[in-house]
């Protein structure tokens, strides 16, 4: 591993069994997240996307170990975090925060702000009630936000507020890592303009890195060094962003993009047009792909494409595009 590398995930998948087990006949197997590798280095944001469904929620939940994967390796700082035991998982916590999509759920509603911003000093650390008062106001003033809001409640909150006392909460514990869970879907353009600015001032400053999940590539573009394209629960395509987004090499890449509204009247139509949304192949025999790819032909019907790294750019595809 590099001495950069913060985070390597090796052959990552998570499979779900669904159905009771009186009946073996009725049980549904589905793979959420299949075959996953990734690396991410020190002070670098990762950015996943993909549309609803395609595992990028679950890959982000089993790195953490919120979710337990069902193969795979979690190299963190160097220690294999599937290894570990409850309570040795524990104590590395605090370098690995989430900030999740829904701040609502994840803030308790009774609680006062103060206390929830309080919460993980308490749990993880010894600091003596003026030392937590004086981080909270500390990242308080980093976070853009107010002293007065202390002794609000969530529900009091408009939801940029709430998502900035999200990314507070996570940042408390000084974390290394932090994974973002669509953290500015639900927030209008502006607010959200705001929050990434944010988001990227802390990130300097704090030295994180971070993957930030988002099915938005305009938001991608913005905050992400390096992205990965996920599909069925795959990767199909990673590469450096600007790139990435300016050349796809894989279909459904291209198909993504095609799918961004334009603002500009005068913009031509894109070469790639969106993918017709049609039930997904086997992946264990075949291309996922295949039966919404344009290109698709014999080999994608009866065998799997592996991730192939050819000058920087690594694509799933036996047909890829650039």
């Amino acid at each position: 591993m590099p001495n950069d590398t913060l985070l390597s995930v090796s052959n990552l998948s998570k499979r779900y069994t669904t159905g009771s087990c009186f009946r073996p006949s009725g049980r549904r197997v589905t793979d959420a997240v299949t075959d996953v590798s990734l690396n991410l280095a020190i002070g670098e944001t990762l950015g996943i996307v993909g549309e609803s469904g395609s595992g990028k929620s679950t890959l982000g939940r089993c790195i953490l170990r919120l979710t337990e994967p069902t193969t795979g390796q979690i190299h963190f700082e160097g220690t294999d975090l599937v290894t570990l035991s409850a309570r040795s998982l524990r104590a590395i916590r605090p370098r690995l925060q989430m900030v999740f999509q829904n701040t609502a759920g994840a803030l308790n509603p009774r609680r006062r702000i103060g206390d929830l911003l309080a919460e993980p000093l308490r749990i993880h650390t010894r600091k003596s009630t003026s030392e937590m008062t004086a981080e909270i106001h500390r990242l308080l003033g980093k976070d853009g936000l107010k002293p007065d809001l202390l002794s609000r409640l969530p529900h009091q909150l408009s939801g940029g507020q709430r998502q900035r006392i999200g990314l507070a909460r996570a940042l408390m514990l000084s974390p290394r890592l932090i994974i973002a869970d669509e953290a500015v879907s639900a927030l209008d353009v502006s607010v959200q303009a705001q929050v990434i600015n944010l988001f990227l001032d802390l990130q300097e400053s704090e030295r994180l890195a971070c993957i930030f999940i988002s099915h938005d590539l305009r938001v991608i573009r913005q905050v992400a060094h390096r992205t990965a394209v996920m599909y069925a629960g795959s990767i199909v395509e990673t590469g450096e962003t600007l790139s990435l987004l300016a050349e796809p090499a894989h279909p459904y890449t291209a198909a993504l993009l095609a799918a961004v509204p334009s603002t500009d009247p005068t913009k031509p139509k894109p070469k790639h047009p969106p993918a017709p949304n049609e039930a997904r192949a086997d992946a264990q025999t075949s291309c996922p792909f295949h039966p919404r790819c344009p290109r698709a032909a014999a080999p994608c019907r009866t065998q799997r494409p592996p991730l192939t790294d050819r000058q920087g750019r690594a694509v799933a595809c036996f047909f890829q595009l650039t």
